[in-house]
C-alpha cells in the first residue's frame, strides 16, 4: 500500500506562515500533539466504557522521548489510532477554503494561540519546530492496518503501510535547525511541567532508578536492587477535579505549596464547582499580600480539560481578584485561546460574576461565621475587599456588611457600626458624619494627640489602596466626609460652632501676620490667625484635604494633570490663644521677635517633617541659642 497525494489547502505558501508567524511561541507545537494524544486516549476509555470496544485497553499512558542524535521527538499514545483513510479526513484536509481566505483571517489574527485555534492547526504546530513529520497509526477497529504518513513541510504527502503492532499512534518529530534547542531534557521537561502537569492522563517522560529491596543477604539484612521506573510527570487527579468533601485543608495547603513552592501558606481557600449555564471548576486562594500588590498579581493558571492554557487571566477574573493565586478550568473556554475571544465570549463574562460572587459569598460566611478569624486576617483581605468595593459595584452591595474600618487603637468596625460610635462626637454643625484618618500615625502623632483630647476617634488608613477607598465610600455613604488628622488643626477638624474671638485685639493681630510673614517669607505658606485652645501649638502647618487629595491622585496618575503641576500650598495657623503668640505680639526687641516666631513655624515643620537640610541645621544652632 503506497499512495502519495498533496494535502488540500490550495496554497504553497501556508507552511512558511505557520512556520514564521507561530516562531515566538513554538512551545506550544507539544502541548498541542500531547493534547491531541490525551483526546485519543480518553476516547478509548470511552468507548471501552461504551461497550463499543472490547479488546483489552492495556497501559493506556503517553511517552514521550527524543533522540540528539538522530534529531527526533517522539510521542506516542495507546489510544484510537487511525486508519489510512481517517488519516486523510483528519490530517490531510485541513479546513481552507482557499489561500487567498487564509490570508485575509491570518491578517486580523492576533497571536499564534488565534491561528491555530481558528483553522484547526493543533497538528500542524508540529512543523514550527520539524523538516519533517511521520505518523505510525493503528486503529482500534477490527482489521484494521497499520499506516504510515510523511510529510516534509510542504503541502507534498506520502501514506504507506505503517509497522505499528499496537492500537494507537506514534507521531515522530524530526527537529530542524530553529528547534533544536527542544532536543533536551530540560527543556522538554519545563514545558511539559508548564502545560501538561495536571493532564487525565499518565503522561511517562524518561524513567527514574529506585531502591527495590530484594531478599535478604547472608547476615539476614534487607539487600536492594535499583530498577528503573517510568517518570511520570504529571498529576491526572489534581484536587479541582475533586469534590470539596472528598479534601482536607491539608490536601488544599499541599496543592498551594505544588503551584507556588515558595510562598508562605494561604489564609484561605475557595473551591469552585458549576456546571450551569457554564462548565468551571477550580480552586482559589486568598494569599497574604504584605500591602505589595504588583508582586503578587498572575498568580491565577487557566486550565482547559486539566489543559494549561494561560496565566493571563484578566478576562476571566475581575480586575480586583487578580491578587489571587490559584488555578481555574473550564472545558468552555477552548485550549486555542486569543485575547480578543476572552474578551468578546459570553461565558467569559459569566464566569467572571459568578467568581465576583463566590468571593462576596465566602468573605461574608467567614465574617458571620468567625469573626475573630476573619480580623485576624483583615490586614490581608483588606486590599482585596476595598479594592471590589472601588471596582465593581455589584461587589460593594455584599462587602459593605463586612468591610472593617480599624482604628489606631487596632479596633475593628463595620461601616455601620463605625457609624453609631462616632456619631455623638463627630457631627458637626450641619449634621455630617466627618471621619478622621492617619496614614502616618507616628509622622502625625501631634495631630493625633490633639484630636484625641478632643474625644475624637482616628482611623487608620494606610494602605496602597486607602485614598482611593475613601474618595469611594464618600461618594456612597450619605451625609459623611473623610479628614487627615492633619488637614487642619483639631477645633477646626469638625465645625461645631463658629470659632470664638481669640485674646488678640486687632491691632495685634495685623503685627503678629506681619512679623509671621517676615519670618516664614515663603509664598506656599498662607497665614492665618484663629481661635484655638490655649493647650494646642503656638502654630501648626496644614495643608488643605481636598487639595491634598488632588495632588496625591495626580501623583498616582489619576488624572489630575492640574493639580499635580501645582506647587504645594500650605496653611500657617497661629495660635490666637498661646501664651507665646501674645509674647511676640507684646516683644520690642524686633530681633527676638522674628527669632521667635521663626522657632514656633520651625517646630510646627518639625512635627510635619517638613524640615530638613540647611533649614534644619538654622533651627539646630539658633535653638541652642535661645536655650
Amino acid at each position: 500500500m503506497q499512495e502519495k497525494g498533496t494535502i488540500s489547502i490550495h496554497t504553497e505558501n501556508i507552511f512558511p506562515i505557520i512556520k514564521k508567524f507561530l516562531y515566538s511561541d513554538h512551545e506550544i507545537f507539544l502541548r498541542e500533539l500531547v493534547s491531541n494524544a490525551v483526546d485519543a486516549t480518553q476516547k478509548i476509555k470511552r468507548l471501552a466504557a461504551l461497550g463499543q470496544y472490547n479488546g483489552e485497553l492495556g497501559d493506556l499512558k503517553i511517552e514521550i522521548s527524543f533522540d540528539e542524535k538522530a534529531k527526533t521527538i517522539t510521542i506516542s499514545d495507546r489510544g484510537l489510532g487511525m486508519t489510512a483513510e481517517e488519516i486523510k479526513k483528519y490530517i490531510n484536509q485541513i479546513a481552507f477554503s482557499g489561500a487567498e481566505e487564509f490570508m485575509e483571517k491570518f491578517k486580523e489574527a492576533k497571536d499564534a494561540n488565534e491561528i491555530i485555534g481558528r483553522f484547526g492547526l493543533g497538528f500542524y504546530s508540529a512543523f514550527m519546530v520539524s523538516d519533517s513529520v511521520e505518523i505510525q497509526t493503528l486503529s482500534y477497529q477490527e482489521g484494521a492496518e497499520p499506516a504510515h504518513w510523511v510529510c516534509d513541510g510542504s503541502t507534498e504527502f506520502e501514506i504507506n503501510e505503517g509497522s505499528l503492532a499496537e492500537r494507537g499512534t506514534e507521531i515522530t518529530l524530526h527537529i530542524n535547525k530553529d528547534g533544536e534547542e527542544f532536543l533536551s531534557k530540560y527543556k522538554l521537561q519545563e514545558i511539559l511541567d508548564k502545560y501538561c502537569k495536571f493532564l487525565p492522563v499518565p503522561i511517562k517522560f524518561g524513567t527514574t532508578t529506585q531502591e527495590e529491596e530484594d531478599g535478604v543477604d547472608e547476615e539476614g539484612k534487607p539487600k536492594y536492587t535499583s530498577v528503573e521506573v517510568d517518570n511520570i510527570i504529571n498529576d491526572t487527579n489534581p484536587i479541582w477535579t475533586k469534590a470539596p468533601a472528598e479534601l482536607k485543608d491539608e490536601d488544599y495547603l499541599n496543592f498551594y505549596k505544588q503551584l507556588y513552592p515558595f510562598s508562605e501558606d494561604p489564609l484561605f481557600w475557595i473551591h469552585l464547582n458549576v456546571d450551569y449555564p457554564f462548565n468551571l471548576t477550580g480552586v482559589l486562594y486568598f494569599p497574604k499580600l504584605k500591602n505589595d500588590f504588583e508582586v503578587q498579581r498572575n498568580k491565577i493558571k487557566l486550565f482547559s480539560r486539566q489543559v494549561f492554557i494561560t496565566d493571563e487571566v484578566k478576562d476571566i477574573v475581575p480586575e480586583f481578584l487578580m491578587l489571587l493565586h490559584g488555578v481555574i478550568d473550564s472545558p468552555d473556554i477552548p485550549l486555542n485561546v486569543s485575547r480578543s475571544f476572552l474578551q468578546a465570549d459570553s461565558n467569559v463574562k459569566k464566569i467572571n460574576t459568578y467568581i465576583t460572587k463566590k468571593v462576596g459569598d465566602k468573605l461574608g460566611e467567614l465574617f458571620k461565621n468567625d469573626r475573630p478569624a476573619y480580623e485576624e486576617k483583615w490586614g490581608d483581605i483588606g486590599l482585596f475587599v476595598k479594592y471590589g468595593m472601588i471596582s465593581d459595584d455589584k461587589f460593594y452591595d455584599k462587602a459593605k456588611d463586612f468591610v472593617l474600618l480599624t482604628n489606631i487603637k487596632k479596633e475593628n468596625f463595620t461601616l455601620e457600626e463605625y457609624k453609631e460610635k462616632v456619631k455623638p462626637e463627630q457631627t458637626d454643625k450641619d449634621g455630617n458624619l466627618v471621619y478622621i484618618y492617619t496614614n502616618d500615625a507616628p509622622k502625625q502623632d501631634a495631630f493625633i494627640q490633639s484630636a484625641t483630647k478632643k474625644g475624637y476617634d482616628i482611623l487608620l488608613m494606610n494602605s496602597p489602596i486607602d485614598g482611593h477607598f475613601i474618595g469611594h465610600v464618600e461618594h456612597k455613604l450619605d451625609k459623611t466626609s473623610f479628614k487627615r488628622v492633619d488637614a487642619d488643626v483639631a477645633d477646626k477638624l469638625i465645625k461645631k460652632e463658629d470659632a470664638p474671638a481669640h485674646v488678640l485685639t486687632e491691632e495685634q493681630t495685623t503685627a503678629v501676620k506681619s512679623v509671621f510673614e517676615k519670618a516664614i517669607n515663603k509664598p506656599a505658606y498662607r497665614i492665618e490667625v484663629e481661635s484655638l485652645s490655649p493647650d494646642e501649638l503656638p502654630v501648626t502647618v496644614t495643608m488643605d484635604e481636598f487639595m491634598r487629595r488632588m495632588k496625591e491622585m495626580a501623583a498616582m496618575g489619576g488624572g489630575m494633570g492640574f493639580y499635580g503641576s501645582m506647587p504645594d500650598n500650605y496653611k500657617v495657623i497661629i495660635n490666637g490663644n498661646h501664651k507665646l503668640i501674645s509674647r511676640i505680639a507684646s516683644e520690642e526687641n524686633e530681633e527676638l521677635k522674628t527669632s521667635l516666631s521663626k522657632q514656633a513655624f520651625d517646630l510646627a515643620l518639625l512635627s510635619q517633617g517638613l524640615l530638613t537640610g540647611a533649614e534644619l541645621t538654622e533651627f539646630v544652632n539658633r535653638s541652642v541659642s535661645l536655650i
